[in-house]
């Protein structure tokens, strides 16, 4: 099976979703199909082996202007190509590119409006490519916020087309109005047209379902997977001293840092041999709450600590391998989960709250405890008692370190994607 792809960059951030669609990738190629992992926007960046194409499509640049400037999508290709060169593309990402939802309402629309809008001759160079000289046997985009393409694609080409579902409500729920309500309109419009979606959970299946108004029925879950590469070694049985506490996300408010912090404080304050250690990266839009945060924190000295974003794989896991325990508190409903899988195969049991897709990971790993979500002092319990309960902590750990590798490989997530992919097709 050929299946292309079709990825939206992160504007220059380790991104959730491009790490997963790259591992899927990989470990679709590894079992013998061929995949062209498609980059929208700008580069991906993966702290893995790199599968995507060189090339980027709709490049950020280009259709920032176009949705500024009308006349900008009537200039000639050789005169604004050089605009979407991935190398470019990756140092204008590093300043001036937002990911936010609440700056990219009007162009979000504009997308979503297909050969409607602004962007309607960068779609046709895209489906051109992939229709006339590609030639897949299915294509995949790798949220629906891309579905504005469809439609087009629609026109010159018969294969199914497929959308995973990682994410997307979280962005879609951010714009602001009016802009929220006519991206909804359009998505609505747009979902017919696909054959089906993927999805990690049956949680985010239903969801999805709800909000965007597909039968449920059209969505398969199918399971994440991990590269198991670099996770080495057996879940520690004692503690070391200091007993840290780690968090490893995205730092902004979305993901909790602030709820994990006040619920550590509450630890700390029993138990000030605790050390909490936060790593991720952090963008422009979040640097003033985090410095807020910091300052709020600042009476916790030394056992607060921020330890930047991780360079590459290698410094990741050697992160998640020195924590005792570990929590992700999000504030919204997390539809993956990786970053609670890597830190289960790395030995390390979590403490997460009762939603989104949590329930669903732990009772397939039996590798932490949950807790009501939006309670810090529900979440400081949750850390205690496995900071006391050591074999039950130890128990959490090797078990979730076993299933993880059990249900939970790059392999698995591809075998069974593929087959989805292959029995509908």
């Amino acid at each position: 099976m050929h299946l292309a792809l079709i990825t939206a960059g992160g504007a220059g951030m380790f991104c959730g979703s491009c790490m997963h669609d790259n591992t899927l990738a990989r470990a679709l190629r590894d079992q013998g199909h061929q995949v062209t992992l498609i980059p929208l926007y700008t580069p991906i960046r993966v702290d893995e082996l790199d599968v995507s194409e060189h090339r980027v499509f709709l490049g950020g640049i280009n259709v920032y202007l176009a949705g500024r400037w009308p006349w900008w999508s009537r200039l000639p290709r050789w005169l604004k190509g050089w605009l979407d060169s991935p190398a470019l593309l990756r140092f204008v990402s590093r300043f001036a590119v937002s990911s936010d939802a609440r700056d990219l309402g009007d162009l979000t629309v504009a997308l979503l409006r297909g050969d409607h809008g602004p962007h309607r001759k960068a779609i046709a160079e895209l489906v051109d490519w992939l229709a006339q000289d590609l030639r897949p046997d299915c294509v995949v985009l790798s949220n629906a916020l891309l579905a504005g393409v469809v439609p087009r694609l629609r026109q010159s080409y018969r294969g199914p087309v497929w959308s995973l579902l990682q994410g997307d409500d979280i962005f879609l729920n951010d714009l602001v109005e009016p802009f929220r309500s006519r991206a909804f309109e359009l998505m609505h419009g747009l979902m017919p047209q696909f054959t089906g979606f993927l999805t990690h959970s049956d949680y985010y299946r239903r969801e999805m379902s709800r909000q965007l108004g597909f039968p449920v029925e059209q969505a398969r879950v199918v399971p994440l997977g991990i590269d198991f590469a670099g996770h080495d070694g057996v879940p520690r049985n004692v503690s070391q001293d200091p007993f840290i506490i780690g968090y490893f996300a995205r730092i902004c408010p979305e993901k909790g840092l602030h709820n994990l912090l006040e619920a550590f404080r509450l630890v700390h304050s029993r138990h000030p041999h605790t050390r909490l250690r936060a790593a991720g990266f952090l963008g422009a839009r979040d640097e003033a709450w985090f410095q807020q945060l910091r300052r709020d924190a600042a009476d916790l000295g030394d056992a607060f600590e921020y330890c930047g974003s991780p360079a590459d794989h290698t410094g990741k896991v050697s992160f998640l391998k020195g924590l005792d325990l570990f929590s992700v508190p999000t504030s919204y409903r997390e539809p993956k989960g990786l970053s609670v899988l890597e830190a289960m195969a790395n030995g390390v049991p979590v403490v997460q709250p009762h939603h989104g897709s949590f329930p669903e990971l732990v009772e397939a790993t039996g590798g932490g405890v949950l807790v009501a979500p939006g309670n810090p002092e529900e979440l400081a319990v949750g850390l205690e008692r496995l900071l006391l309960d050591t074999p039950l902590r130890n128990e959490l750990a090797a078990t979730g370190w076993r299933r993880v590798r059990e249900s939970f490989s790059m392999e698995r997530m591809a075998r069974e994607t593929a087959a989805v992919l292959w029995e509908d097709s």
